[in-house]
């Protein structure tokens, strides 16, 4: 099925919106990713050159990782770039496909708040006993609390993606009956 024909894509006006937010967020992946490679090599070189490596240098790493993939998140949902797997989907009549995609927001934006609720509430007991990273000593909580509001921004915008694209169904049909 062409890009153009998928029951979710979105037309001119929806793929704008979140457009700069979802640049902002790539851009700062990009650049902790870029980051993590130069903690990388100077810690290789370091490491096999001179015989004395980066200190911290892994704890860095999983940190910047972790943010990359938990700002990630918001960015792939507002591009809508989740795995889906359309086993029954394809075969349903064009009119149901809004109302599909947002029982699925519904759904995913509930699965998305349990997760989120639950890492939020693990970031406050690593606060409770004051948990940092062993050489670093970086506090382990707000780097919790930050993936909880990640996954938090996520749930919202699924529920907002969901919301918009079933006013959108209803306003073209509007406009289809109103011709």
């Amino acid at each position: 099925m062409s890009e153009a024909m998928r029951p979710d894509h979105f037309g001119p006006d929806e793929e704008r919106r979140g457009g700069p937010l979802r640049l902002v967020l790539a851009s700062i992946c990009a650049a902790m990713l870029l980051a993590m490679m130069g903690i990388t090599l100077v810690d290789v070189i370091g490491r096999y050159l001179l015989n004395s490596p980066l200190v911290g240098a892994t704890e860095l790493t999983e940190l910047m990782l972790v943010g990359v993939v938990f700002l990630g998140l918001p960015a792939v949902t507002l591009d809508r770039g989740h795995v889906s797997v359309s086993l029954l989907s394809d075969r349903l009549p064009a009119r149901f496909q809004p109302l599909r995609e947002f029982i699925l927001s519904l759904v995913i934006a509930a699965l998305l708040s349990a997760i989120g609720w639950r890492i939020f509430q693990q970031g406050n007991q690593i606060a409770g006993y004051g948990g940092t990273t062993e050489t670093l000593d970086v506090p382990l909580a707000p780097v919790a609390w930050f993936c909880a509001a990640c996954i938090g921004v996520s749930a919202l915008m699924t529920l907002w993606l969901g919301m918009s694209g079933l006013r959108g169904a209803r306003v073209s049909r509007n406009r289809v009956s109103e011709e």
